[in-house]
């Protein structure tokens, strides 16, 4: 399994870096998860959009979606042989009204999926868990068949119990992670040692703190989730990663 970091921070883009989206590849299935603010101009740097196998959605969001209509737009303008018609876009569909605007012409599909769903896409089965945050936002679970190699996002969420099963035992596990040990409530998204505390509880091999904050120290983000996880996780920013294959 091969993961491209194309965007990392939460929020809004800043200083030429995408909100969230992540490229997963096997076996030549091409997955882009989430869709941000910034995305599809990053993802044309390491990847043909017309190579994509399909697209997952963790929530509606604009820091997750934002670039989903110009990515539209490009399969319906641009000219080029497309890896699939229309191209399939997952997203939960607890938001009727966004999961609609997914299927676009003879350009994109929305395929819903629910907490319940197993999907099998390529090489891959994904599962879900819904997280706690302001709107419906799912965890993702991704298992490389072949390998039983797994790879966790935490997608948006602040820290909740059920958390710690569902990431369990993960080769990777993405946590979005924006802020330091002594932000104030109310949090929707994990702080750096609870990040940390995630990864030790589920007992993860590596962790990748994403959703990065613009204006926090990330050195200091990333010192306290490893203080948190203990040494034997090795704690990366995904600022300093390009890519993961595993």
């Amino acid at each position: 399994m091969k993961v491209t970091i194309i965007g990392y921070l939460g929020g809004y883009p800043a200083a030429g870096v995408a909100t969230s989206a992540y490229l997963v590849e096997s076996a030549g299935y091409r997955l882009l998860m989430d869709c941000g603010s910034g995305a599809l101009l990053a993802l044309e740097q390491v990847a043909d959009p017309f190579s994509l196998s399909a697209v997952l959605l963790t929530h509606y969001h604009h820091d997750h979606i934002a670039d989903i209509g110009v990515l539209q737009y490009y399969y319906q303008l641009h000219s080029g042989t497309k890896q699939v018609s229309p191209l399939p876009i997952y997203g939960h569909t607890k938001d009727p009204l966004n999961f609609a605007s997914l299927t676009f012409g003879a350009f994109t599909q929305g395929v819903g999926y629910t907490a319940d769903s197993v999907l099998d896409l390529g090489p891959f089965q994904l599962t879900f868990l819904e997280t706690q945050h302001p709107v419906p936002a799912f965890a993702v679970r991704i298992l490389e068949r072949a390998s039983g190699k797994v790879l966790v996002n935490t997608s948006d969420t602040r820290a909740f119990a059920g958390l710690a099963p569902f990431a369990a035992g993960a080769d990777w596990l993405m946590a979005d992670t924006n802020f330091l040990a002594d932000a104030q409530p109310p949090l929707w998204h994990l702080t750096a040692p609870q990040a940390g505390e995630l990864a030790q509880a589920a007992g993860v091999k590596h962790l990748l703190l994403t959703h990065l904050p613009q204006e926090v120290s990330l050195a200091e983000l990333k010192a306290q989730a490893q203080a948190a996880a203990g040494p034997a996780i090795p704690v990366q920013l995904a600022s300093d990663v390009r890519e993961i294959e595993f």
